[in-house]
């Protein structure tokens, strides 16, 4: 997977067999060009940037019904590991992902009550990321820790690991 932002290039892997709706889910969203032109809406340094939910304008984009939640997947949100975006219900992810800045142990699943479902990982590009995370932010209420500068989703491709990887 690989998402072109305007800022760089993200390279992604994907864990369809930790967490096979949620990848589903994403592909789906992927193949249908819904993340070309969304913006990462929500950064915040040491924590997390998120996208798939808004335009540059804040307008949103209708989405697929929401998922089940996967959490309990063995997987944890490490550095550089993408998860679900959801609401307080587990059950609830439709488009949005963000991206692990540091370990954030505290959104894992534990023995009855669910996390965020980690579905794949930065391979390449987490200066990228790391770019993202120190752009300039700002509040557009009700939002806050929107990019003052909109950082793009150009365009979020699939493509085919090369030989060796």
């Amino acid at each position: 997977m690989r998402l072109e932002t305007s800022l760089g290039d993200i390279e992604i892997e994907l864990y369809p067999e930790q967490a096979p709706k949620t990848v589903d889910n994403f592909l789906r969203y992927v193949s249908e060009g819904f993340y070309d032109g969304l913006v990462f809406h929500r950064v915040i340094p040491g924590f997390v940037i998120q996208a798939g939910g808004m335009t540059g304008d804040f307008k949103t984009r209708a989405t697929n019904a929401p998922i089940i939640n996967e959490s309990d997947n063995g997987l944890s949100n490490e550095r550089g590991t993408l998860s679900m975006a959801r609401t307080r219900e587990p059950d609830s992810a439709t488009s949005q992902f963000f991206i692990n800045l540091q370990h954030n142990d505290r959104l894992d699943s534990k023995p009855g009550q669910p996390g965020y479902a980690v579905f794949a990982r930065v391979t390449e590009g987490m200066d990228v990321v790391d770019r993202i995370a120190q752009v300039e932010t700002t509040t557009r209420p009700p939002f806050r820790d929107v990019p003052v500068v909109p950082v793009v989703i150009e365009k979020a491709t699939r493509v085919e690991p090369t030989q060796g990887q």
